[in-house]
């Protein structure tokens, strides 16, 4: 079983600072890191795989430093979001060629059982070229694997992928962290990180925003401040009763855009809207959410 520790580290080029002194450490299992495209996620794997040294602060395996440390690189399989392969080459040629580089005993043996693990098999022995994005990304799993890596890192690895092969990518990454191995990988997607993921890390523009099981990531998205555009036959008269009501925690009239309302308990404030405007015989035309981008819930995470 493997640790990865990121120790107060940052990373930047020149003055863009990608990541802002972050402290995480991935155990075994699954680990999603979460964030909004541009937060730092891809920076913060580089790190973990040794294509980066970080700026300030320490990167290290079971103690040992990352960057340099060929020894290390040996324990870790990385697919990267960014495709880096060779188009003419075969499926089972691109891998063995992956397991020769490794300096495996048996390259070929290696190639075998690293394409039956991602059921690339009966497709092996076409060009790479040919292969569809989902098959590309599968393709990309089984070199990240071929050395038996204790640390499994993806980028995006569920980019351009049908929902059939994002189902079975998920279920092969269910597999390997239920193994003992230490699994991570970005998305900026909640709900594929929770269908995966026993634990997760978020960070949004460059910081670490929070850190937890994903039931304590989703309270703490769902329980911010949400902003509701309200518009209705009587805007005036449902301000008033929302006001008095007491659940709101504020209410603004716009002649042009109707009600812009705030409210932290957005479940019990879409039950409640209907019945309170059928009681004061309001009719209501639009109730929509005014701040759900994702950008937004990230940003209040970093606030919190």
């Amino acid at each position: 079983m493997s640790e990865l520790r990121i120790d107060g580290v940052s990373r930047w080029y020149g003055n863009v600072v990608a990541v802002n002194n972050i402290t995480m450490t991935i155990g075994p299992g699954v680990t999603g890191l979460l964030g909004p495209n541009g937060a730092g996620k891809s920076t913060l794997i580089h790190l973990m795989s040794g294509f980066l040294a970080p700026s300030t602060g320490s990167v290290t395996l079971d103690g040992a430093k990352i960057w340099h440390n060929p020894e290390v690189y040996r324990k870790i399989g990385l697919v990267p979001e960014r495709e880096a392969l060779y188009d003419a080459m075969s499926g089972w040629k691109f891998i063995e060629a992956n397991a020769a580089l490794h300096g495996l005993p048996e390259p070929r043996e290696a190639a075998r059982r690293a394409l039956e693990t991602v059921e690339m098999t009966e497709a092996a022995s076409r060009p790479v070229g040919t292969y569809s994005k989902g098959m590309k990304q599968r393709i990309k799993m089984a070199s990240a694997l071929v050395h038996d890596p204790s640390v499994l890192l993806l980028d995006e690895p569920f980019n351009g992928m049908d929902p059939r092969q994002r189902l079975q990518l998920m279920d092969l990454i269910r597999k390997i962290g239920a193994e003992g191995r230490t699994v991570l990988f970005s998305s900026h997607i909640l709900e594929e990180v929770e269908q995966v993921a026993s634990h997760i890390e978020v960070v949004v523009s460059g910081r670490h925003a929070a850190s937890g099981d994903f039931r304590k990531i989703r309270r703490l998205m769902t329980d911010r401040p949400h902003r509701y555009a309200i518009r209705s036959s009587d805007d005036r008269a449902l301000a008033a009763a929302l006001i008095a009501d007491g659940s709101c925690s504020g209410v603004q009239l716009d002649p042009k855009n109707g009600l812009q309302v705030q409210t932290v308990h957005f479940g019990q404030f879409s039950r409640m809207v209907p019945r309170l405007a059928a009681s004061a015989g309001i009719r209501l035309f639009e109730v929509a959410p005014a701040d759900e981008s994702l950008g937004s819930v990230f940003a209040y995470l970093i606030e919190s």
